[in-house]
């Protein structure tokens, strides 16, 4: 048994139990006695009580209280009641199991089975969540020497009530020297951590982590425990210091995540009112105030406690892996050294992982910390470092200090690791997971674990920042070519590759100091260049390369990139080749790391029209600006010398043409507008609409067009928005012509609901063209009512809807940009506000970024006119506002009250 706290004992006041229960009925008293204790333990931890003092004496607490319980029926000395698990190490948190083995002596059981029913049910009746289970003694040990799980439930076994020698002999026939031998016990527990880990994308960084289960939970420092106590023969973790497997430090630093992480486990057990594991945005925000991170101007509080949460998860994996590994190396593979090679006086491979040729080289030589990662990435061979290597570097990386960040040789030996030739984004993983990166690069290190609470953004900063550089150094291999060829090629060709790393690294690098950051981050990268020695024109390319490394993602999604007066704005801001060729690169890989579920083949032919394009103005030369009007005219004849080989007449298509802007003729293929033309004109009946789908794309399908021609209809979007939204497809492009005449010639760019073309699924086209033929013929009929649910992660963000209006002179109209939460039906929604004020909408690029959307609309009156009413924009400036907020409010509302 534990040892009974004074606070166990006082909640548990024997002789006033004793009177109660002679008074009242067991289960009354045994409630309110769980009551009571509940109620106090959770005002302690409100208070701030350390929670390894409280999950040890609810423990406790349990233990008098089940052995009460037990001794409530009578019997013999052939039993016990035994606790296991998480309980059997005197921890139990708020909503946790209390997990039970009932262990009798020899035979079945069954001559308890009256009492043991009788027992097990008063538990139930008093709400005690039990785990349980009945076997003797044979059996444990049999099913223990058949399952690793079980072996390690019955390592943690602690008597509450009975007969002591009984668990005694258990625990000496699941010993080590009986079953799961100390190396064969490591090994198993391994593959289950490896599976366990694999559940979770074995990254520590999910967006609503398992405390408990993911890599650098909780169970990560169970496993540790685990095999060490079973190597060591020892029943506390202090105990492994003396065994000279724990450092001091190790200790107390696995002693405060773990308090950390106990303490986020207990809140949230408490918030859930259950035993909720997960870390849910539905708890995120009130576990930050409850800790005490609150906003700033700069970021958010809850921000800074995920950022906390991670820096914890971070330390206890690096602790896990070193620990393991060193288990490993230095016990049961110890003086087995198969190979070793001599790399120079300082570094060897042993059996393929480097090491130090003596425990003191850091010390004596400091900038052999850096060293050891240029090696790393200069030895394809070398698959690792070893353990006692790694604990070197944990020790010695306060040696990197101002002095030595000046020193140039250390920093020659920072940019040797840059130009790696292999495995860099490793080599910087490595260095950032042991401290050395951060504590060389002091800005890097403030950037670790740093999140941005929102769905965009799924891995924090740093994370985010060695997957960009991954992404652009995997451009060398087939595979990845195939999918990125121009990335791939240009990143081959660059002279000097190590200046695209170096942008990368200092793109996000100023992120949550408030202000701009890519004007922050260009701050620091001119300041790295000129430690570094790197040349000005290199300082000039990077800098610029971190201050923009935005905005070729921003034409692409928030611009018309058919238009040549667009074009030629980005031509003179990127200004020559090699910058657009590098910036085309930096932003491919960046979107890629940020959120590649996020990334559409539409998004990268975007991207690619956009990159073409500008390279052909550049090439032409900025003083020779393309003329639009030339553009248009070239445009229509190449449509009409298709629809002459049909036999259609120009008198024809120029008559039907009557009305429709310049911009349609810009934006779409030759070939299609001949097919929408052709189709048109074959129409037999006037008042029915027309409407063509087909997948388009250069090479492979990027987005499914929406071809719709439609007359005397003046609210075709709106139609068009809510049957698409009833079908959970996304609108990525709206390319909207309407007519003096009330002529519609709209043409949309989608994407089903896994961000697919879909004009190749015959059952869904046909879907969609039904449901656009009832609805634009019978529009009273349409259903603008959306009854797809808002996502659980969508309903926990509810910000403010901010809305900007501005005129574009040169396309004469009105812009208005909405960002809001994202929620089913939103764009149906806006395009109802539209119609009410009679407004037409032109064009409209959609852009959805995780919780929220980005969407641009041009819009004119009712006379193809920009807004010029002051009054009027600011009137639908806040219907806008009141009408989304007020369906985001609801949403947050609903969810608030189910997690309640």
């Amino acid at each position: 048994m534990i040892e009974q706290t004074a606070a166990a004992a006082e909640l548990y006041d024997a002789p006033r139990f004793a009177s109660e229960l002679a008074n009242q009925p067991a289960t009354e008293v045994f409630r309110q006695a769980l009551n009571h204790a509940a109620d106090h333990f959770n005002q302690r931890f409100h208070q701030g009580e350390y929670v390894h003092t409280l999950v040890n004496e609810q423990a406790a607490f349990m233990d008098l209280l089940l052995q009460q319980a037990w001794r409530q029926f009578s019997w013999d000395r052939a039993i016990c009641l035994v606790a296991v698990g998480g309980y059997g190490r005197g921890e139990l948190h708020p909503h946790s199991d209390v997990d039970l083995l009932i262990l009798v002596r020899h035979g079945r059981p069954e001559r308890y089975r009256d009492n043991i029913e009788r027992f097990l049910a008063f538990l139930w009746d008093i709400q005690l969540k039990v785990g349980h289970s009945v076997r003797s003694l044979a059996q444990c040990v049999s099913e223990a020497r058949n399952d690793i799980t079980v072996a390690t439930n019955l390592m943690e076994t602690r008597l509450i009530v009975g007969e002591a020698k009984l668990l005694e002999k258990l625990r000496y026939k699941t010993s080590p020297k009986k079953i799961w031998p100390s190396a064969l016990f490591y090994s198993g527990k391994l593959e289950e951590q490896s599976e366990r880990h694999k559940k979770h994308g074995n990254t520590e960084y999910n967006l609503e982590p398992n405390v408990k289960e993911a890599p650098g939970g909780l169970r990560d420092i169970q496993l540790l425990n685990w095999v060490a106590k079973r190597h060591f023969n020892v029943s506390r973790r202090s105990q492994l210091i003396a065994a000279g497997f724990l450092t001091e430090e190790e200790y107390i630093t696995l002693r405060r995540d773990e308090e950390f992480l106990w303490k986020v486990r207990y809140g949230l057990h408490l918030l859930a009112g259950r035993a909720e594991e997960r870390l849910l945005f539905d708890y995120q925000r009130a576990l930050a105030e409850q800790f005490g991170f609150f906003d700033s101007d700069d970021r958010l509080g809850v921000e800074k406690f995920m950022q906390r949460y991670y820096q914890v998860v971070l330390s206890i994996r690096e602790l896990n892996d070193v620990l393991l590994q060193y288990l490993d190396e230095m016990i049961y593979k110890k003086d087995r050294v198969r190979q070793e090679l001599v790399l120079n006086e300082r570094f060897v491979v042993r059996d393929g992982l480097i090491d130090t040729v003596d425990d003191y080289l850091f010390g004596r030589n400091p900038p052999a910390l850096l060293e050891l990662f240029a090696l790393l990435g200069e030895n394809e061979s070398i698959r690792g470092i070893r353990a006692a290597t790694i604990r070197q570097l944990r020790l010695h990386r306060g040696l990197i200090d101002e002095s030595f960040r000046n020193n140039p040789h250390n920093k020659a030996l920072f940019l040797r690791i840059l130009r790696s030739p292999w495995m860099l984004s490793l080599q910087l993983q490595r260095m950032s997971r042991y401290g050395i990166l951060g504590s060389y690069l002091p800005e890097f290190g403030r950037i670790m674990g740093q999140t941005q609470h929102d769905l965009f953004h799924i891995y924090p900063v740093d994370v985010h920042t060695l997957q960009l550089i991954r992404n652009i150094r995997r451009l060398v291999r087939p595979e990845v070519a195939e999918k990125f060829p121009i990335s791939s090629h240009i990143y081959k060709s660059l002279p000097k590759p190590e200046l695209l790393i170096i942008a990368a690294l200092y793109h996000d690098i100023a992120k949550g100091r408030g202000g701009d950051h890519s004007k922050l981050g260009m701050v620091d990268t001119e300041d790295f260049g000129r430690r570094h020695g790197l040349t000005e024109q290199e300082i000039a390319l990077t800098s610029w390369l971190v201050e923009h490394h935005l905005l070729m993602s921003t034409v692409s999604q928030r611009e018309d990139i058919s238009d040549p007066d667009v074009i030629h704005k980005f031509a003179s801001q990127v200004g020559n080749r090699r910058r657009l060729e590098m910036l085309y690169v930096l932003t491919v890989a960046d979107i890629n790391a940020t959120n590649p579920k996020l990334w559409t083949d539409w998004k990268g032919s975007l991207m690619r029209d956009l990159y073409f394009e500008t390279k052909r103005a550049l090439r032409r030369g900025l003083e020779q600006r393309a003329d639009r009007a030339e553009w248009v005219a070239d445009s229509k004849q190449a449509v009409r010398e298709i629809l002459q080989q049909r036999e259609i007449s120009e008198a024809l298509s120029s008559e039907l043409w009557q009305g429709i802007g310049d911009e349609f003729f810009l934006r779409e293929k030759a070939a299609h507008i001949a097919d929408f033309t052709a189709a048109v004109l074959a129409q037999s009946d006037p008042s029915q609409p027309v409407i063509l789908l087909r997948d388009v794309g250069d090479e492979v399908p990027v987005a499914t067009q929406v071809f719709i021609h439609s007359r005397d209809r003046k609210n075709i979007f709106a139609i068009a928005a809510a049957t698409f939204d009833q079908l959970a497809i996304t609108i990525q492009d709206a390319r909207l012509q309407t007519t003096n005449d009330d002529r519609a010639f709209d043409v949309f760019y989608l994407l089903d609901d896994n961000g697919r073309p879909f004009a190749t699924n015959e059952r869904l086209s046909q879907r969609v063209r039904t449901a656009l033929e009832r609805a634009i013929s019978s529009p009273e009929n349409a259903r603008f009512d959306v009854n797809r649910r808002t996502s659980r992660q969508l309903k926990q963000f509810s910000w403010n809807t901010r809305v900007t209006l501005s005129n574009d002179i040169e396309s004469n109209t009105t812009v208005i940009e909405v960002v809001t939460p994202d929620r089913p039906g939103l764009l149906a929604h806006l395009a109802q506000i539209f119609l009410r004020f009679r407004l037409r909408v032109l064009n409209a690029r959609i852009a959805t970024l995780g919780e929220r959307v980005e969407d641009i609309f041009y819009i004119t009156d009712e006379d193809h006119q920009p807004l010029i009413d002051l009054e009027l924009c600011q009137q639908l400036r806040e219907t806008i506002c009141t009408e989304l907020d007020r369906r985001n409010r609801q949403d947050s509302d609903a969810q608030r009250s189910v997690a309640i």
